[in-house]
């Protein structure tokens, strides 16, 4: 058994693979780290090793809690990557973005690849079906539209995002929620409209904490999971371990 850990900016997400297959699902805030490590590895004694990726600023401290029940595999920029790196500035790049490239090079191999992470921010990552990563995007995720115009104004009130009835907003309640969650949608969509109209045969994967909300949303045709980045680190980790 494998156990995959993405450490985001405000949860730390965790899964149980065996042979590839997800067994379950965790979610925990990371002041519950210790407790909710001990908590897996109980209830599945099998899991051997450890694959993690990290975006947060506690991996050292997590990584030493997990090393008490398993060797643990951290991704970092050195890692060996199914793709070819055209990023401008390569030492920049997130961790989490590389590994979502190359999940989406390994699940959908000889194809355009658009993978869409839908979190505290919104990150568009694009491999080419050369398996050259080219780069994409990073804009605000939805939450994050909701606190800017609510922290930045005197005002306008803190919401959550809602589906709105109309994109025509009649009152300041729905005003908002068609800014944020309909302008959400029309930059997603926009973009998707441009990498199709450059990159024929283009696959597109959403994933993130929004993925499920957007997926009914959009108009394109799109791969959602919001597991993706969970199952590329385990796709990963058998990647390293046929090219070790």
């Amino acid at each position: 058994m494998l156990l995959t850990v993405d450490i985001g900016n405000t949860k730390i997400k965790a899964a149980v693979f065996e042979v590839n297959a997800l067994k379950e699902k965790f979610v925990f805030e990371k002041n519950e780290t210790e407790k909710k490590i001990k908590k897996i590895f109980e209830q599945h004694e099998k899991i051997a090793s450890v694959i993690l990726s990290s975006v947060g600023n506690r991996e050292k401290e997590i990584v030493s809690e997990l090393k008490k029940y398993a060797p643990v595999t951290v991704i970092d920029h050195e890692f060996s990557f199914p793709f070819i790196n055209k990023y401008a500035t390569p030492a920049t790049l997130g961790v989490d973005r590389m590994v979502l490239a190359a999940g989406a090079v390994l699940q959908f191999p000889d194809q355009n690849r658009l993978v869409l992470d839908a979190g505290t921010c919104i990150t568009y990552d694009f491999v080419d079906r050369n398996n050259h990563y080219l780069g994409g995007a990073i804009s605000p995720g939805l939450q994050m539209r909701y606190d800017a115009m609510h922290n930045f104004t005197a005002k306008l009130p803190l919401l959550y995002p809602e589906t709105p009835s109309t994109y025509i907003g009649d009152s300041t309640n729905s005003s908002l929620h068609s800014g944020a969650v309909n302008g959400f949608v029309y930059e997603i969509e926009g973009f998707i409209k441009e990498y199709s109209r450059d990159y024929e045969d283009l696959t597109v994967i959403l994933t993130g904490g929004d993925a499920e909300f957007l997926a009914k949303r959009l108009k394109n045709t799109i791969f959602a999971n919001s597991n993706f980045l969970l199952e590329s680190l385990s796709n990963l980790y058998i990647y390293k371990i046929k090219n070790d």
